[in-house]
């Protein structure tokens, strides 16, 4: 029976949503820009580099979302699932997830959507096998964009929830 649950389970938190609104440029999968360098004692090196290596999925830090939606993406799929191995083979490492937001609605209404986006990532992990000692979610609403014009490409980009490491944050 739990080997039917969990799948199940699983697809239920990583089925998206059909979007009401037009596909943007911003909203695929794409590379975290300026990370820091991670290091972690017990961990092998090789572990480690993939963190930071562009060409490995692991570099890629970033979940992106529909407009007004915490629902993850069938295109982030393998990410969420590269970020879980990751976790399980070195329990020692730790991540933050940052919930994010674009600047409209309201400060409350982003933070609470913001946390939302970051418990999905959270719990995608979760069940995929992570830990919950391993990881923490927050939000920073509409706080930290990675773009700041005003257009649907840019609101794309800051619709996200972000993985970081120890030694990222």
């Amino acid at each position: 029976m739990k080997k039917l649950i969990l799948p199940a389970l699983l697809a239920l938190a990583l089925t998206a949503c059909s979007s009401t609104g037009p596909e943007t440029a911003g909203t695929a999968v794409e590379d975290r820009v300026g990370v820091a360098t991670v290091t972690a004692s017990g961990v092998d090196g090789s572990g480690i580099a993939a963190l930071t290596d562009p060409n490995n999925i692991l570099s890629k830090r970033s979940v992106f979302f529909d407009f007004d939606s915490y629902v993850i993406k069938p295109e982030a799929r393998p990410l969420v699932e590269a970020h879980a191995r990751f976790l399980v083979q070195n329990p020692q490492m730790r991540m933050l997830i940052q919930g994010n937001t674009d600047e409209r609605g309201s400060r409350e209404y982003n933070l609470a959507l913001g946390q939302k986006r970051s418990d999905v990532v959270k719990q995608a992990l979760l069940l995929l096998g992570a830990q919950e000692s391993q990881i923490e979610s927050v939000s920073l609403g509409e706080e930290k964009p990675r773009c700041e014009d005003r257009t649907e490409a840019c609101y794309g980009e800051n619709r996200r929830g972000d993985m970081l490491y120890s030694g990222e944050f």
